[in-house]
C-alpha cells in the first residue's frame, strides 16, 4: 500500500470515529467506492456490510425489547388478576322466626355474614356489587313452611335471573330449596334476592342463605 492510500485509510478511519455508525451515509460510501484505489474500496465495502449487520442488529434488539416489555405487562395483568378475591356467604339471621309476609316484593337482606373476602357485599342492604369483570357464581337457599308459598327471585340489576319456589301447603309443613346460576357481570353491576309479594322464609343463621364467588376474572 503506498504513501497516498495510507493516507486516504486514516483519512476515512478518522471520518468514522466521528459519526455514528448507525447513521452511516450510504450514498457517500457508494461515491467513495466508485473513485477509490483497490484497497481502500474493499474497507469501504467491509465497513458499509458491517454498517448492515448493525442495523440488522439494533432493528433485532428493537423487537426483542418490545416483546419483553408486552411479556411483563401480561404477567402483571395475571398476577392482578390472580389477586383478587371476591367470596361471601351470608344468612338472614334474625333468630329461629320468619320473615314475611310482605305486601310487595322486598329485597330480601341477609344480614348474618359467615365470609366476605373482597367485601362486594353489603349486609346493611343485601346487594352484592361486582368488583372487577368476571364471570361469578351465586346461589340462593331457603327454609320454608306450608303457610305461605316461598318465593326467591335473584336479580341482576333490574332483572330477575333464576327463582327458588315452593307452593302453599297444609299438609307439608316445611321445606327447603333453592336455585344457582352462573353470571357474567361488569365492574358496578348489583346482584342481589328478592321476596316475591306474600312470600315466607324462616329467618336464622342457617336456613336461608346467599352465596357467591368470583370465579375467573374477564
Amino acid at each position: 500500500m503506498n504513501f497516498a492510500i495510507l493516507m486516504t485509510v486514516l483519512l476515512f478511519s478518522d471520518l468514522i470515529l466521528a459519526q455514528d455508525v448507525g447513521n452511516a451515509n450510504e450514498t457517500e460510501i457508494s461515491i467513495e467506492i466508485q473513485s477509490c484505489n483497490p484497497d481502500t474500496c474493499d474497507l469501504l465495502r467491509e465497513f458499509g456490510a458491517m454498517t448492515e449487520k448493525l442495523r440488522a442488529v439494533e432493528t433485532r434488539l428493537k423487537d426483542s425489547e418490545t416483546r419483553l416489555k408486552d411479556s411483563e405487562t401480561q404477567i402483571l395483568e395475571l398476577r392482578s388478576k390472580e389477586s383478587t378475591k371476591v367470596i361471601f356467604s351470608a344468612a338472614t339471621g334474625g333468630g329461629d322466626k320468619g320473615i314475611g309476609p310482605f305486601n310487595t316484593d322486598t329485597t330480601l337482606i341477609y344480614r348474618t355474614v359467615i365470609s366476605n373476602i373482597g367485601n362486594a357485599y353489603s349486609p346493611s342492604t343485601g346487594i352484592f356489587v361486582a368488583p372487577v369483570a368476571g364471570v361469578y357464581y351465586f346461589n340462593i337457599f331457603y327454609c320454608a313452611a306450608g303457610t305461605h308459598p316461598a318465593n326467591l327471585n335473584l336479580y341482576i340489576n333490574n332483572k330477575p335471573i333464576v327463582a327458588a319456589y315452593d307452593n302453599k301447603s297444609s299438609s307439608d309443613t316445611a321445606d327447603t330449596g333453592g336455585n344457582a346460576v352462573f353470571l357474567q357481570l361488569q365492574p358496578g353491576d348489583q346482584v342481589y334476592v328478592r321476596m316475591l309479594v306474600n312470600s315466607w322464609v324462616w329467618g336464622s343463621d342457617y336456613h336461608t342463605t346467599f352465596s357467591g364467588f368470583l370465579v375467573t376474572q374477564m
